[in-house]
């Protein structure tokens, strides 16, 4: 399952509003891909449609989609919103991550 804080939920609304998505039918995908100083970077955008591999879940009002291949390396993650003085963005809290860049950005297990 991904989780979804109070503070991404906000702020994802708002963006999918912004964009013109529907935050209600709608979907944040999350997913992960090689690159990033850590070896794997974290991706998030937003969708209309689902993939056939695509794993579903739904927290805080969220509709989350996550491809298979993903799924595996974010299993348990929180997805968090932070806009404080260290800078601003979506923080993946994953716990299967063994090591993380200075960012937050990429990570690797």
């Amino acid at each position: 399952m991904i989780k979804v804080s109070d503070s991404a939920k906000t702020k994802v609304v708002q963006l999918m509003t912004e964009d013109g998505f529907d935050a209600t039918i709608d979907y944040v995908r999350v997913g992960v891909k090689s690159g990033g100083c850590s070896g794997l970077e974290y991706v998030l955008k937003f969708d209309k449609e689902l993939g056939e591999t695509d794993k579903v879940f739904e927290d805080n009002g969220v509709k989350v989609a996550v491809e298979k291949k993903s799924f595996l390396y974010l299993a348990g993650t929180t997805l968090e919103f932070s806009g404080g003085l260290n800078g601003k963005g979506f923080i993946f809290n994953n716990p299967n991550a063994s090591r993380t860049c200075g960012c937050g950005e990429s990570f690797s297990l």
